[in-house]
């Protein structure tokens, strides 16, 4: 077998209609951190709106004291410049970080879409500053590292069950889900991480619910979670 010494290609791949292949070298960097021992909800928000970057402040449910924040942009470097400028200067600072929750991944197109701008940018960015899906449940993902042994086939057939599951909630309107790459993104190895996003808390765990049926969940993980669930106290809009 010959060996392929070619450079990786690190551009996002699609195909349109007619089967002609595209590609595109954007993607969205999107970020979840959350902090407890918040007891001033109304300088966050005045903070956050001051800064005027596309961001999400969700209320902790398992947490009284406790915020979500998710903003993102098409370059990592934000997380490391000026988002972390803006949270050492900001009220931010005065709160206790989680890290345990923190999650970081891009988006990822799978070859076969159409619109690769809408897949990578527009659609996530909507879903995420969406104002009538005001419940979020995140969470990574661990696929057992035997996944990739798998036949192409099988892991397709295993990723259709998967996605179909979460299509039904989705064209019902009940919930959307938002799936990012983190591989070499955090400090547990994980692969994935998963918004599910709805404007009903119960529809919104009923999807993590019904995941756990997939052949995917029952087979092919080594773990998921831990979980953030809250719900969307302010939000703001902005060009990434």
């Amino acid at each position: 077998m010959t060996k392929d010494t070619s450079a990786p290609d690190l551009r996002e791949h699609g195909r349109l209609k007619d089967g002609t292949p595209i590609h595109s070298d954007r993607r969205l960097w999107v970020q979840f951190l959350a902090f407890g021992d918040c007891h001033d909800l109304e300088a966050l928000k005045t903070a956050l709106a001051g800064f005027k970057r596309p961001a999400t402040l969700y209320a902790d449910l398992s947490d009284p004291w406790g915020v979500g924040l998710v903003w993102m942009d098409e370059s990592p470097d934000f997380f490391t410049g000026a988002g972390r400028e803006f949270l050492h200067s900001s009220p931010f600072a005065d709160l206790t970080l989680k890290p345990e929750l923190t999650m970081t991944g891009r988006t990822y197109a799978v070859g076969y879409e159409n619109d690769l701008d809408e897949v990578l940018i527009k659609r996530p960015k909507g879903r995420i500053l969406d104002p009538s899906l005001n419940w979020a449940v995140w969470y990574p993902v661990k696929r057992a590292k035997a996944f990739e042994a798998l036949p192409d086939e099988t892991k397709h057939e295993i990723m259709m069950d998967h996605g179909d599951m979460g299509k039904r909630f989705g064209k019902a309107n009940l919930a959307h889900d938002i799936r990012l790459s983190c591989h070499g993104l955090d400090f547990n190895d994980n692969d994935f991480i998963i918004g599910v996003l709805s404007a009903d808390l119960t529809a919104a765990s009923s999807v993590v619910q019904a995941m756990r049926k997939s052949l995917q969940t029952m087979h092919h993980l080594d773990s998921l979670g831990p979980f953030f669930t809250g719900r969307v106290l302010a939000q703001w809009d902005a060009p990434v």
